[in-house]
C-alpha cells in the first residue's frame, strides 16, 4: 500500500515556493500559525513577547531589529513582520538585503477587525471600548519576560499598593493609586474579538 492510498498525504513543496522569516508578536500566534500552515511557502516563525510593547518604542525597535540583523543575505525571500505600527515600536526597522513586509495598520486591533474603516466605525460608535482577543488572554503572562523593565514599572504602575505605601508614604500612595487608576476609567465596555 502506498502513502497516497493509505490516506497519508505526502507534502511536497512547490519549486516556486518562497522562504519567509516571520517575526511576530505572540498575540497573533493562533492566526498567523493557521495562515502559515495553509501557505504554499515555507515560513519560519519567531514569536516575540507581547511584553516588548511595554519597553517603549526605542527598545521595542531594538528587540525586533536584533532578529532582523541575524538574517544572512539570501537566506529568505522576505521577512514578514507580524506587528503593526504599535506605538512606533516598528518605526525605523530595516534590512539592507532582504525586503521587510509589514501590514499597514496602527495596532493589532485594526488587524483583528479586518480594516482601518471597521476600526474607525466601531470607535466612532463607542470610543470607550477596550478590545480583547484570545491571544491577549493566552499570552498576557508574557509580561514576566520583561518584568521590572517596562514603561509601566518605571512609572510605578507595577507596584502593589503596599509597596507604594512603603516607598512613598500612605497619603502619597493613595493619591498615586487614585490618579493611576483613572487611566482606565474612560472605558465603558469590553469587546471580545472572536476569530
Amino acid at each position: 500500500m502506498d502513502a497516497q492510498s493509505s490516506g497519508i498525504g505526502i507534502l511536497r513543496q512547490s519549486p516556486d515556493a518562497k522562504r519567509f522569516l516571520l517575526l511576530a508578536c505572540e498575540v497573533l500566534y493562533r492566526e498567523l500559525s493557521h495562515l502559515s500552515a495553509r501557505s504554499p511557502h515555507r515560513i519560519d516563525p519567531v514569536w516575540l513577547s507581547q511584553g516588548l510593547h511595554d519597553l517603549g518604542s526605542e527598545r521595542m525597535v531594538a528587540g525586533i531589529q536584533q532578529h532582523i540583523d541575524e538574517v544572512k543575505p539570501g537566506q529568505y525571500d522576505a521577512i514578514l513582520l507580524g506587528f503593526a505600527l504599535c506605538n512606533n515600536g516598528t518605526l525605523g526597522l530595516h534590512c539592507a538585503h532582504t525586503p521587510l513586509v509589514m501590514p499597514k495598520a496602527h495596532d493589532c486591533i485594526t488587524l483583528f477587525l479586518g480594516s482601518r474603516d471597521r476600526y474607525r466605525q466601531l470607535f466612532d460608535e463607542n470610543p470607550g471600548t477596550y478590545y480583547l482577543t484570545t491571544g491577549w488572554m493566552e499570552r498576557d503572562d508574557s509580561q514576566a519576560d520583561v518584568e521590572g523593565d517596562t514603561v509601566q514599572d518605571q512609572m510605578g504602575l507595577g507596584m502593589s499598593y503596599a509597596e507604594m505605601v512603603e516607598k512613598y508614604g500612605e497619603e502619597n500612595a493613595k493619591f498615586l493609586r487614585e490618579t493611576m487608576g483613572g487611566m482606565t476609567t474612560h472605558y465603558n465596555r469590553m469587546l471580545y474579538i472572536r476569530q
